[in-house]
């Protein structure tokens, strides 16, 4: 898998962000255990509750096109170094997660970090 790929589709699609609530852009890009790469971004509303952040809207297209094993996320703000998932996408990413793990791909000006989801979510629910 090719963490520098992820991380530039991610950059690519934070410029469709919609903020203008927060100003706080987010893209995400996820890798699916076919191989395949859904993009996402986050959309604000100013009925704040009905926000999209970029990881569900990224797993939202996977899922459209018939994905529910994710292996990799990653996640890009221009706003913010290593743009960690929030609590929500944490539980979302959980309940897609592919066998073998999901990678959490974080960019920093000290480059790109790779976190395991497990490390995020501790004990993550599932039915």
């Amino acid at each position: 898998m090719d963490y520098n790929e992820l991380i530039n589709r991610a950059i690519e699609v934070s410029k469709n962000s919609y903020a203008p609530y927060s100003k706080f852009a987010v893209g995400a890009c996820v890798f699916t255990t076919n191989g395949n790469m859904y993009t996402g971004c986050n959309f604000e509303n100013s009925s704040f509750g009905l926000t999209i952040c970029a990881e569900r809207n990224a797993v939202g297209s996977a899922i459209a096109a018939g994905e529910t094993q994710i292996r990799a996320v990653a996640i890009y703000s221009p706003n913010s170094e290593y743009c960690y998932p929030c609590g929500a996408c944490r539980q979302v990413l959980n309940e897609f997660k592919s066998e073998e793990g999901l990678d959490v791909i974080l960019t920093g000006k000290d480059g790109i970090k790779s976190v395991p989801l497990e490390q995020l979510l501790p004990e993550g629910f599932i039915l």
